[in-house]
Protein backbone atom coordinates (compact mmCIF):
# COMPACT_ATOMS: atom_id res chain seq x y z
CA UNK A 1 0.00 0.00 0.00
CA UNK A 2 1.26 3.62 -0.64
CA UNK A 3 -0.42 6.28 0.98
CA UNK A 4 -0.01 10.14 -0.71
CA UNK A 5 -1.05 12.93 1.36
CA UNK A 6 -1.71 16.41 -0.14
CA UNK A 7 -1.64 19.59 1.81
CA UNK A 8 -2.45 23.18 1.11
CA UNK A 9 -0.37 25.93 1.76
CA UNK A 10 -2.12 29.50 1.77
CA UNK A 11 -0.99 32.53 0.36
CA UNK A 12 0.65 34.13 2.77
CA UNK A 13 2.99 30.79 3.10
CA UNK A 14 1.07 29.28 5.83
CA UNK A 15 -0.34 25.58 6.22
CA UNK A 16 -4.08 25.85 5.92
CA UNK A 17 -5.64 25.49 9.54
CA UNK A 18 -7.40 21.69 8.56
CA UNK A 19 -4.30 20.85 7.12
CA UNK A 20 -2.26 21.78 10.51
CA UNK A 21 -4.74 20.05 12.63
CA UNK A 22 -4.48 16.66 10.62
CA UNK A 23 -0.63 16.69 10.96
CA UNK A 24 -0.76 17.39 14.86
CA UNK A 25 -2.92 14.09 14.96
CA UNK A 26 -0.64 12.12 12.60
CA UNK A 27 2.30 13.10 14.60
CA UNK A 28 0.39 12.42 17.91
CA UNK A 29 -0.61 8.99 16.72
CA UNK A 30 2.83 8.41 16.02
CA UNK A 31 1.51 7.36 12.24
CA UNK A 32 3.09 10.35 9.85
CA UNK A 33 5.89 7.62 9.58
CA UNK A 34 2.99 5.73 7.19
CA UNK A 35 2.75 8.87 4.94
CA UNK A 36 4.55 7.85 1.91
CA UNK A 37 4.62 10.61 0.03
CA UNK A 38 3.16 14.45 0.68
CA UNK A 39 2.33 16.95 -1.89
CA UNK A 40 1.73 20.51 -1.79
CA UNK A 41 -1.27 22.19 -2.95
CA UNK A 42 0.84 25.84 -2.51
CA UNK A 43 -1.84 28.49 -3.45
CA UNK A 44 1.52 30.89 -4.88
CA UNK A 45 2.22 28.38 -7.33
CA UNK A 46 -1.32 26.86 -9.08
CA UNK A 47 0.63 24.39 -10.95
CA UNK A 48 2.12 22.93 -8.08
CA UNK A 49 2.29 18.76 -7.85
CA UNK A 50 -0.88 19.30 -5.12
CA UNK A 51 -3.31 21.08 -7.41
CA UNK A 52 -2.34 18.65 -10.32
CA UNK A 53 -3.11 15.68 -7.89
CA UNK A 54 -6.24 17.53 -6.37
CA UNK A 55 -7.71 18.40 -10.68
CA UNK A 56 -6.53 14.06 -11.40
CA UNK A 57 -8.80 13.12 -8.14
CA UNK A 58 -11.72 15.53 -8.48
CA UNK A 59 -10.69 17.07 -4.78
CA UNK A 60 -11.33 20.54 -4.22
CA UNK A 61 -10.29 20.69 -0.43
CA UNK A 62 -7.52 19.93 1.62
CA UNK A 63 -6.04 17.77 3.11
CA UNK A 64 -6.52 14.48 1.78
CA UNK A 65 -5.33 10.92 1.05
CA UNK A 66 -4.87 8.76 -1.61
CA UNK A 67 -4.64 5.11 -0.86
CA UNK A 68 -3.20 3.07 -3.63
CA UNK A 69 -3.36 -0.95 -2.96
CA UNK A 70 -1.07 -3.26 -4.16
CA UNK A 71 -3.27 -4.51 -6.65
CA UNK A 72 -3.45 -0.97 -8.63
CA UNK A 73 -6.33 0.22 -6.76
CA UNK A 74 -6.79 3.85 -5.78
CA UNK A 75 -9.34 5.28 -3.19
CA UNK A 76 -9.36 8.81 -2.27
CA UNK A 77 -10.31 10.03 1.62
CA UNK A 78 -11.09 13.65 1.56
CA UNK A 79 -12.57 13.14 5.91
CA UNK A 80 -9.45 12.58 8.18
CA UNK A 81 -11.50 10.33 10.41
CA UNK A 82 -12.51 7.72 7.51
CA UNK A 83 -8.91 7.43 6.48
CA UNK A 84 -7.61 6.76 9.87
CA UNK A 85 -10.49 4.15 10.97
CA UNK A 86 -10.70 2.95 7.35
CA UNK A 87 -7.12 1.98 6.63
CA UNK A 88 -4.41 3.64 9.54
CA UNK A 89 -5.95 1.77 12.21
CA UNK A 90 -7.21 -1.63 10.10
CA UNK A 91 -3.87 -2.76 9.22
Amino acid sequence: MRITLVTKVLADGTACAKCKDVMRLLERGNRLSRIDRTLVADERDPTGPGWIAAQLYGVDSAPFFVVRTDDGRERVYTVFHEFLHEVLEAG
